[in-house]
This record gives C-alpha cells, structure tokens and sequence, in this order.
C-alpha cells in the first residue's frame, strides 16, 4: 500500500475521531450560517453548479414515506465500516437529532427497496413513472449519494509530468476477485507493451502478479487502464485529475464523483466489455497525442468540482435536507433553500416545485 495512502488514512481517522468529542449541538447551530454562506462570495453559475449536483445526488422528485430500517440521527452508532460512518455523521450531525434516515453501507449494487443514503449505485438514465414536480423520477432515485469512504475513493494526483513526457505504454495495478479484471489480465498480462497485472501480496505464485506500483510510478505512463471491480473503481479519480490518459470500459457504477456523467471521448477513452481493442486505441492516441492532451484537460476539468472543501460541505448539507424534507419530517414552513438559486436558473424553477 503507498504511503502517502497510509498517512492519508491516519489523518482521516484521527481527524474524524476526534471530532467525535464535539458535540453535535454546535454543528447544528452553525447550519443555517453555513447554508447561508451558498448566497454569498458565489457566482450565479457556482450556486448552479452546486444544485445542479444536489438534484443530481438526490433524484427523489416527490415525498416519500421511510422504511422502518430508518434511524434516528441521535441514535447513529459507529460501527464496523468506520470510513463510511465518519463521512456521513460528518453531515447528518448537523440537523436535528429526531431526524431519521436509513443508509446502506458497502459497495451498493443494487437499488434500495425504499430511500437511503448509499455510497454507490447503478448508472440509470431512463426515467421511470412520474412524480409531482412535473418532471419524471430516475430509477436509480432510490440511492442518494453522499460522500462515503472518501478516504479511499477521493484520492487525486498532483501530477507534474506532461502527457508527451511519459513512457507510451499502458498500466493497470490493483486486486483480481472479479472474472472481467481476471479476464483482461490473461489477456494481457504478457503484452510486451503493457503494464499490466494483480499485485495482491497472497498471489504473488500466480502468472498475472506484478509488483506494487505507486499512484506516482504509475503516471509515469500515458495510459492508465480503470476497471471497475464490485462497483466503481478506485483508481479513476486519480487518473482523470492526471496528466495521463485513462481507458476504461463505459461505467456501469457511480458515487458522488458522478461517474454516470463521463462522456467518451470526452473524459476517457472508451474500450470494449473485453479490452480488447485496448492495443488499437493506444496506437490512435500515441499517434495523436493532442487528441489525447484534449480528453486529458476535459477531466481534468471534471475534477476540479470536487476540490472545494466549502462547496462539498454545502452540496452535502442541501442534499440531506432534501431528503428529510420529502420524507416529511420537516414542517412546510422550514426554511426554503431554494431561495439561494440564482432567479431564473432551471435548478430555482425545479427546487421551488419540489420544496412547496
């Protein structure tokens, strides 16, 4: 494992636990100065971004009633999966704690029987029946993304070395448990012009084992391979925020870093199921390296939403509230959000239906 990684994750749980000392009854009194701030030292197409990703987060369109797995906020535990608790009391500690919510921890495959808050989800974009907003509801709507694990999944690269620098290969390091990772490694795995293989340390007697390769050691290459294992891959956010190229198959999975929203072409470099046109679409792209550098700056730019402390807090915050405001546990009359949206924008028409 990189060290960076190791002392990522230190200071994530030393952070997160300590904070746990404060009580919850401070956080909730800066709320509303928080929410506030979303109206000021912002630009109107800021605060349209950010409630673009809201709805995008939450695709819940019409009020709904909670499952009896819901919790209370005042009753929410740590428990095994640690990473995923600390994310998400660090947002629902700042409302109310009569409030419930249900969630489901882990890598989420599937979509939710009734509205929780998940780390992941299927890409979904047909729409399904419709709802009282006058827009149709997402059947993916069931699982509202947060923040989740962001220790693990939210890593980005600080990446020096130009795209026309790096060795014009491609490489792939991580763990094999899944037969389509397996699959593209017998491929390729002897490929004279690939760097390609597991690097779990209790495999090193089978024919696709690798040594470790660092974030660092690994964008000295053009191409980064991103496969998705149970659900989304880890690698992929430090890629796209690389200087290198990243090919991958078109996801099937997304989290909060919106996956479903990558275009081909655009982000990444599509391949097929197989990768096996991996090799043609690497001669394309080393013959054409400012095609490459075009995609490249693209999701560089993707990422960039992302790296707002304040704006990922508020995106969070907005997110909960609207799931405790469907799920009627807030009075009509609470505090109406939407009046933060510039005047005029698509987001304000669709928040002031949905929050009446």
């Amino acid at each position: 494992m990189d060290v960076r990684f190791k002392s990522r994750k230190l200071r994530f749980y030393a952070t997160g636990l300590a904070s746990l000392l404060v009580p919850d009854a401070l956080f909730r009194q800066r709320l509303e100065r928080m929410l506030a701030e979303c109206s000021r030292g912002l630009s109107s197409a800021q605060t349209e971004a950010i409630w673009d990703r809201v709805y995008y987060y939450n695709r819940l369109r019409r009020p709904f009633e909670l499952g009896a797995e819901a919790v209370r906020i005042g009753d929410f535990r740590y428990e095994k999966r640690g990473a995923y608790y600390l994310d998400a009391k660090r947002v629902v500690r700042h409302f109310d704690p009569d409030l419930r919510f249900a969630y489901r921890f882990g890598d989420v495959t599937w979509i939710c029987e009734t509205p929780s808050i998940v780390k992941s989800r299927p890409i979904c974009r047909e729409a399904v029946g419709s709802e009282v907003s006058g827009g149709e509801t997402p059947g993916n709507a069931n699982n509202l993304l947060l923040k989740l694990n962001s220790v693990r999944h939210f890593q980005f690269a600080r990446d020096r070395l130009a795209f026309r620098d790096k060795l014009p290969g491609i490489v792939w390091r991580g763990k094999c448990f899944h037969e389509h990772r397996a699959a593209v490694l017998r491929t390729y795995r002897d490929h004279p012009r690939m760097n390609i293989g597991q690097s779990h340390a209790k495999r090193r007697h089978q024919r696709d084992y690798r040594p470790y390769l660092s974030i660092a050691e690994q964008l000295r290459y053009q191409f980064v391979l991103s496969l998705e294992g149970k659900d989304v891959a880890t690698n992929l956010k430090w890629i796209l925020s690389s200087n290198s190229l990243c090919f991958m198959p078109p996801p099937r999975f997304e989290t909060w870093f919106m996956e479903g929203r990558l275009e081909p072409y655009v982000h990444y470099v599509p391949l097929a199921e197989d990768c096996s046109d991996m090799e043609e679409k690497m001669d394309h792209y080393l013959a054409n390296p400012a095609e490459a550098e075009a995609i490249v700056r693209r999701a560089n730019a993707h990422v960039r939403q992302f790296l707002d402390p304040r704006i990922e807090t508020w995106v969070g915050l907005l997110t909960m509230h609207r799931y405790f405001k469907l799920s009627g546990q807030l009075a009509p009359a609470s505090e109406d959000y939407s009046a933060l949206l510039p005047v005029g924008s698509s987001s304000a028409r669709a928040a002031r239906k949905s929050w009446a």
